[in-house]
Order: structure tokens, then sequence, then C-alpha cells
């Protein structure tokens, strides 16, 4: 008899049922994910229609579901509001972090950032209203949203300060404090500018970036340095501040 041949057929590898397991749970971490994002806008615009003292049925009602399917996303108010919070934070980050990265003079900068916060509030009064006042929240909540904001704006305010003033030679040291200083001053105003709106945005912008830069100028004037604030300034690499002017001579450099 002639000898019978057997072909090899590939094996199919099985997945094992730990990683079906671990697919169906990223897949539903997901899909729970969208639906709390689904549901955070839904609030932004619930309290948008009735203001900041909205209530878990209109936010069911603008979402088109029952309180009981929020709850299975949210723990309770107190989650749901740290979420808006969350979102109202990243909202003014991203408004935010194009102007700390862009150049131009002192005057210009300081603008363009006072203009960035104050658009955000105006655009969306009852969710500031609603994140700051707290009273949504249905026990005390773990943790602070406005403080978060406060602190993340502060700390890109320190690295911008931080990196003009080595350039310049100078100690910076204190920026941190002046920059928690500075942001405390903008919210303050921005929380009084809300609820009056006796001035313009552009005037509340005007004024304190006017603030602002002499309390800045008021540094570097104690080390002997004089800037303008309406001419552009440029890190130059590794080799300090680079004042832009239309006399390519004039530089202000660090020591």
């Amino acid at each position: 008899m002639g000898s019978v041949s057997h072909r090899t057929r590939p094996v199919k590898a099985v997945p094992e049922e730990s990683d079906r397991g671990d697919a169906r749970r990223e897949r539903w971490r997901e899909h729970r994910e969208a639906r709390r994002a689904e549901f955070v806008e839904a609030t932004v615009r619930a309290i948008g229609k009735h203001g900041a003292d909205v209530g878990m049925d209109d936010i069911a009602a603008e979402a088109g579901v029952s309180k009981p399917v929020l709850y299975r996303h949210f723990q309770d108010k107190s989650d749901l509001y740290l979420a808006v919070g969350q979102w109202g934070t990243e909202l003014l980050m991203n408004r935010l972090a194009p102007e700390l990265a862009s150049e131009g003079s002192p005057n210009d900068r300081i603008r363009r950032l006072l203009n960035a916060y104050f658009g955000v509030i105006e655009q969306y009064p009852d969710v500031y209203r609603f994140v700051v006042r707290r009273t949504f929240a249905d026990k005390p909540v773990t943790a602070d949203p406005v403080s978060a904001e406060k602190t993340q704006i502060a700390n890109s305010v320190s690295r911008l300060l931080g990196r003009y003033l080595r350039s310049l030679g100078l100690d910076s040291g204190g920026v941190e404090l002046w920059s928690h200083g500075i942001v405390g001053l903008v919210q303050a105003s921005g929380d009084w500018w809300l609820e009056r709106q006796s001035m313009s945005r552009g005037d509340l912008t005007a004024y304190l970036a006017q603030i602002i830069w002499y309390a800045i100028d008021g540094v570097l004037r104690a080390a002997g340095i004089v800037i303008d604030p309406d001419e552009p300034l440029e890190l130059d690499g590794d080799s300090g501040l680079r004042l832009v002017a239309d006399d390519p001579d004039t530089e202000a450099t660090g020591n």
C-alpha cells in the first residue's frame, strides 16, 4: 500500500476568555464615557436654557432620558457637577493655550489672554455661575473645579513669566506667587463684571491689562530694565530675550 499523506491545517488562535472579557470591558468603558460626555453637554444646554439653578428634571428632559438613566452614569448630583466643572476647565484651557503660545508685545499678549478668558465667561455666564456657586452639588465634593482651574492657569502663567525673567537674568522665584495673584485678580474682576455688566468687555480688558503690565513693569524697573510694552518680545533660543523693534540693534538680553 502507498503511504497516506496528511496535510497540516493551520490552527486558528482562539482568544483567551480573559482577552474577550477585557475587550468587552473596554467597549463598555468607552460607551459609558461617551454617554457621560453626552449628558454633560446636555447639562450645559439645560443650564443655558434654565439658568444656574437648573434641576435634574430639566437636565434629564434636555438629554431625552429619565433621571434614573442619568444616575446610572453619575453617582449623584455632585458627580455631575464635577463633570460640568471639568468640561468648563477644558474649554477655557483650550481657548487660552493658543494665546499662551503666541508671540507679540507684552500688551498684546496680556490683552489676548484676558479677552480669551472673559470671552468664555461671557459666552457661558450661567455655566460659570453654576460651577462657582456650587449650589447644585447635593453633598460636599471631593474636588474644587474652580480651584483646579485657577491652579492650571496660574501654572501656565508662571512658566511663561519664569522664562522671560530668567532670559533677562532676573530672579524668577516669585513667579508662582505673582501668577496666582494675577489669576485671582482676573477672576474676581470677572465675577464683578459678569453681575454688573457696567462696562464693555473691551474696556474691562483694557483696564486690567494696564494694571497687570504696571505690576510687571515695576518689577523690571526695580532691576534697572525698561521695556516698551507695545514692542514685540521674543525668546531667542538660549541667547536670551530679543526685543523686536524697527531698529534691529535694539535688544534686551539677560546676563
